[in-house]
């Protein structure tokens, strides 16, 4: 077995160079299209990973007993998820080290690092090592951020932002059940085989393939009856993770709705674009703009690629982060920023212009910047666009799940009144015609 070493500065447990030789690294499962393939990367390089999948009420309930209950409701899940797992007997603890996000922000990305480790020594397991993954705020050994790592990680995230936006407009009109998945799955295996082989992530690659996965997707016999259409934004975790919340995905396809859930290219945009927004409103070294300005550039034109092959096939193409951006201009500042930020406020504009005005807000508890940004821009959101129909649902360990859906039920009635309103108005203009 590995010796274990500490920091000599800060006492933090190490990942080693001999821990990746033979630990399994947990990570938690946010968003499956997109992390699948950035796991078979990973695994890829050397390490031996593991994506948690374990759902149910005693993940929150582990969270409970080991994070603080005033904690956010994201970080009481992921937490919760780690050691339900350390104490399934599943693993052996004494080979298994855990990953976790940090970005050096004011929210989960950064905080859960040092509430996860707390919550480790309360359970028993403070010999389990915690990796950051970031971009440099914490090193061990045994674990780097190589440059040839992040570009197939860029590259996975392109790629898992439009499978996720082509199934999600396919899968409700399907003749045939389950094509868009399966298409999923065999694009998911094509994509991780070309990035290990080093193919795939330079623009022209990237083009190439958006242009083949968006066109098979388009060869799916679709039958295209009127839905309605519903966005779901929210702090990061809770939007994506289907045991945050609650499976909101499957029960809104189970009212038969055509769903819209923004990408993750647009969130690390604005991740990329606070720093440039922190030197115009703060200051700082310029050197540190530009590099962010480079990056910001190059997501630009891979968000490009993703908006060409869309509209080249009708597809609603993914959202333009410049364009997402100025819709909040006059209504919030940029420097509101903390989780989702004025991000949030944005992606409920963009939602409602380009027809998904039905929209469900996620709110953890225990995420403040969320409440401001979500549920107390809504009014501001109906002066600018009427049309928005706007839910806002709780989410927390007690939040009742029938409570959940009641609400969003609510909101479905009066976007189903619209749909049939619209129908009926579109039938009587034609005959009429």
């Amino acid at each position: 077995m590995a010796e274990l070493k500490y920091d000599s500065k800060t006492g933090r447990l190490l990942f080693t160079k001999e821990m990746k030789k033979e630990y399994t690294i947990l990570m938690p499962n946010m968003a499956p299209i997109h992390f699948n393939i950035l796991q078979n990367v990973f695994n890829y390089y050397g390490y031996k990973s593991e994506l948690l999948d374990t759902c149910g009420p005693e993940i929150a309930q582990t969270g409970l007993k080991y994070v603080h209950n005033d904690t956010c409701y994201p970080a009481l899940l992921v937490i919760g998820q780690f050691i339900h797992a350390l104490q399934s007997g599943k693993y052996d603890v004494h080979k298994t080290a855990l990953m976790i996000t940090q970005t050096g922000g004011g929210c989960r990305a950064s905080n859960y690092i040092f509430l996860l480790r707390k919550a480790l020594k309360k359970a028993g397991f403070e010999f389990v090592p915690v990796i950051s993954l970031s971009f440099g705020m914490e090193k061990n050994s045994g674990f780097s951020l190589t440059l040839p790592l992040i570009r197939r990680f860029v590259g996975g995230l392109v790629y898992g932002d439009q499978l996720m936006l082509l199934s999600n407009q396919t899968k409700p009109y399907e003749v045939n059940k389950g094509e868009s998945m399966a298409l999923v799955a065999d694009w998911s295996d094509k994509i991780s085989k070309m990035l290990i082989e080093g193919n795939g992530y330079t623009l022209e690659e990237i083009d190439e393939n958006l242009d083949k996965i968006t066109k098979s997707f388009s060869e799916i016999k679709l039958n295209k009856v009127p839905k309605v259409k519903v966005g779901i934004v929210g702090e990061i975790y809770v939007k994506y993770s289907k045991m945050a919340n609650n499976g909101l995905e499957d029960f809104l396809a189970s009212q038969d709705c055509e769903v819209c859930v923004p990408g993750l290219m647009g969130f690390a945009s604005f991740k990329v674009d606070n720093r440039i927004e922190d030197a115009k409103l703060y200051g700082g070294a310029k050197i540190k703009s530009t590099f962010c300005k480079m990056l910001l550039d190059y997501l630009t034109k891979l968000e490009a690629l993703m908006i060409e092959s869309a509209k080249k096939y009708n597809f609603v193409p993914p959202h333009e982060y410049a364009h997402t951006k100025q819709l909040v201009k006059g209504i919030i500042g940029y420097g509101s920023k903390m989780g989702e930020g004025w991000l949030l406020t944005a992606e409920m504009l963009e939602l409602a212009e380009t027809g998904y005005e039905n929209i469900v807000c996620t709110q953890p508890f225990g995420c403040l910047p969320n409440h401001i940004n979500g549920k107390g821009a809504i009014r501001r959101i109906k002066e600018v666009n009427p049309k928005a129909n706007i839910v806002t649902i709780d989410y927390d360990p007690g939040a009742p799940k029938v409570n959940q859906e009641n609400r969003i039920k609510l909101m479905l009635a009066v976007a189903k009144e619209e749909l049939n309103k619209e129908l009926a108005e579109k039938q009587d203009a034609e005959q009429k015609s």
